[in-house]
């Protein structure tokens, strides 16, 4: 398979540009263009669309997990979650085979498929409810044994990817855009002093022992006071960076080819708070995608 062709990159045009909220987004939109571009080309492969926090493309206090409603998400940041369901289905006369749809939110889901129905009939959509783990898991079972070539979606809303889902991709053909939410959860579950009261969470996303993460995360230092020897934990400099860096450094023993340099969402006033990750196995579309990354 050749993922040369250069001309792949002029479509689709940037008319779904904007504010940084959008880079996602239209970053996510140009390489699908690509990617079906490509594939068209090799018919004897079936393609699959799966976007593991499909949703309705709306979010309510309601339906916001605790853990972003303790973190005090603003809207601002929230927006970015917004979905790419109808991007990804408007293209004419590119598609791929078996589009699936997967949400936990069942009242987000039938929205979903309500307002795609009106639309896109015409395509092969499949919508679950449940947990994304789980779909992930089922994804990559049929991977193995059949002959799918699968570009993969997660754009969840906080960190409720397993890292043991993310590993049963392994030595599948898939293609995978993974939304990291660096600065504006993960950096401020690894509090300060290193007490890290979410710990599990931190163990599941990253698929480390709390004690690896530590590791990477603070410096221990032994000080002599008044009252003897005291020990004092500092978190390192940089740490919305650094989780970036080891989140790919993690996918890359999944994948062979990860940009090391993902897009940087930033809020209004700079600062860092996702990380949109792309990994294959095919060096050729990591090409594609770093040149799309650049020119965002």
């Amino acid at each position: 398979m050749s993922w040369n062709d250069q001309n792949t990159l002029n479509e689709p045009s940037g008319e779904w540009g904007g504010p940084w909220t959008e880079k996602k987004l239209e970053a996510f939109s140009k390489y699908v263009w690509s990617y079906l571009t490509i594939m068209k080309k090799f018919p004897y492969w079936k393609t699959i669309y799966f976007d593991g926090f499909a949703g309705s493309g709306t979010r309510n206090k309601q339906s916001k997990p605790e853990l972003m409603q303790q973190l005090k998400i603003t809207e601002e940041e929230e927006r970015t979650y917004k979905g790419a369901a109808e991007r990804v289905l408007s293209f004419q006369e590119l598609s791929f085979d078996f589009y699936y749809f997967i949400d936990k939110n069942d009242n987000s889901l039938k929205k979903l498929k309500t307002k795609l129905e009106e639309q896109f009939e015409e395509k092969r959509i499949v919508y679950r409810s449940g947990d994304a783990n789980k779909q992930i898991i089922e994804l990559a079972n049929a991977l193995k044994t059949q002959k799918y070539a699968a570009l993969v979606f997660l754009d969840p809303f906080g960190m409720q990817i397993d890292w043991s889902s993310i590993e049963e991709l392994k030595e599948t053909r898939s293609d995978v855009w993974i939304l990291i939410p660096t600065g504006v959860i993960v950096n401020r579950l690894l509090d300060r002093n290193g007490k890290l009261q979410f710990s599990k969470k931190l163990q599941s996303f990253f698929g480390l022992s709390i004690e690896e993460i530590k590791e990477y995360f603070y410096k221990e230092t032994k000080v002599q006071t008044l009252f003897g020897e005291d020990e004092i934990i500092t978190k390192v400099s940089k740490p919305i960076q650094k989780i970036a860096s080891l989140y790919a450094e993690k996918m890359n023993t999944i994948w062979k080819h990860v940009t090391n340099e993902p897009l940087i969402l930033k809020n209004r006033n700079g600062s860092p708070i996702f990380h949109f990750v792309f990994a294959s196995n095919n060096p050729n579309a990591k090409k594609i995608a770093k040149q799309i990354i650049q020119n965002i």
